[in-house]
């Protein structure tokens, strides 16, 4: 008997499948949260330093490929242990990748690297039904990033999940743009990237059952949703929601539905009469301005943008988890007749992200639906 065989992976198949997630508020059921063991600053690469705000950037340029201080792990690693018992409170499955040591070198013909972290798997997978699919991402540091969560992946397919992996990016120089520069305040929205080769994060997708919204940006080139659109076929949709962000990437902290029938939009990021037709079918809700965060150091060290406000978690149509420190946005949800559910998460945003990023849901209960 072969392993396949002997693991139970062929009859699996005809079970029903442990991944089944088809858009961003079904009841959740089971998820997988990222880790920050061996996590290193990213290394240095002008398509990294393009999207990483500030201080940050400039600190990321020498202190590339080196552990993160354990004064940044500490209070972040507190509230992921958090977020993971509050999840497993509420009756959640939660899933972990394997810990991985990222300051070991590796490459490919043309480049070299070390690596970053597995904190955010809603970037390098994406879930679509019962489909887990590597994403062909633009960072060289985050190449092999993937293979942390195989032990994950092999366990789904097993059981009848479907795996596959985007084509490999080569992430020669041809890839990016030599002479790119972040547009001025005003000016037209350029990228990094070329056309040279599909690349694409999967925070850069959402799903809204057979409509998916995308957005191209730094990480994300036309070519990489033109390769998902293809790989998808005729039963989904997807549309490319337009930004002004003169550093787009992730299309969580640009536009999130908020159940069906309601997006959840960032005024800076998002002309609402540029929006495509389809999304003004429903609700436009505006976020609220972020509360400000008072430390310094955190502010300093953050990958990410101001707007982590937006990045939230949806449990299910009602139940949303918010960080407290979010006052606005905690009222706004609850105006707008949500549970915002609170869990303390500001220092996980020198990681890459909050609660959205920090996660993939791989199974809400419900099924495949056209919702426009």
């Amino acid at each position: 008997m072969d392993e396949l065989a002997r693991d139970g992976a062929i009859g699996a198949q005809t079970a029903p499948s442990p991944v089944c997630s088809h858009n961003e508020w079904d009841p959740l059921e089971e998820i997988v949260v990222g880790r920050l063991e061996g996590a290193t600053i990213p290394s240095d690469h002008p398509v990294v330093s393009c999207n990483i705000p500030g201080f940050a950037a400039r600190a990321q340029a020498w202190a590339g490929g080196f552990r993160y201080p354990e004064f940044l792990v500490k209070p972040a690693q507190r509230e992921l242990d958090g977020f993971v018992a509050l999840l497993e409170s509420l009756g959640v499955t939660v899933r972990r990748p394997d810990a991985v040591d990222y300051r070991r070198r590796f490459g490919a013909p043309g480049w070299s690297s070390r690596g970053f972290c597995n904190s955010c798997p809603r970037d390098s997978l994406l879930v679509i039904g019962e489909e887990i699919i590597e994403t062909p991402m633009a960072w060289p540091c985050r190449y092999f990033e993937t293979h942390s969560y195989r032990g994950l992946i092999k366990e789904y397919f097993r059981k009848g999940a479907r795996w596959t992996a985007a084509p490999k990016p080569q992430l020669l120089d041809d890839l990016y743009d030599g002479d790119f520069k972040i547009p001025e305040e005003g000016a037209p929205i350029d990228y990094i990237l070329t056309e040279f080769e599909p690349v694409f994060d999967a925070a850069d997708f959402f799903r809204c059952g057979r409509d998916i919204f995308a957005l191209r940006s730094n990480v994300t080139n036309a070519f990489g949703i033109e390769w998902l659109r293809r790989h998808l076929g005729e039963d989904y949709r997807i549309h490319e929601v337009p930004s002004r962000c003169r550093m787009p990437m992730h299309i969580d902290t640009t536009v999130l539905p908020l159940g069906p029938g309601r997006f959840l939009v960032n005024p800076d990021y998002v002309d609402v009469d540029a929006l495509p037709p389809i999304m003004k079918k429903w609700e436009i809700l505006i976020a609220p301005e972020p509360d400000p965060i008072e430390d310094r150091l955190l502010k300093l060290a953050s990958l990410c943008g101001k707007w982590l406000n937006m990045n939230i978690l949806m449990l299910d149509e009602r139940r949303v988890v918010v960080d407290p420190h979010h006052k606005r946005t905690m009222q706004a949800m609850k105006d707008w007749g949500l549970e915002p559910i609170p869990c303390p998460f500001l220092h996980y945003a020198p990681f890459g992200g909050s609660f959205h990023c920090a996660t993939l849901d791989v199974r809400r209960r419900g099924r495949l639906e056209s919702y426009f």
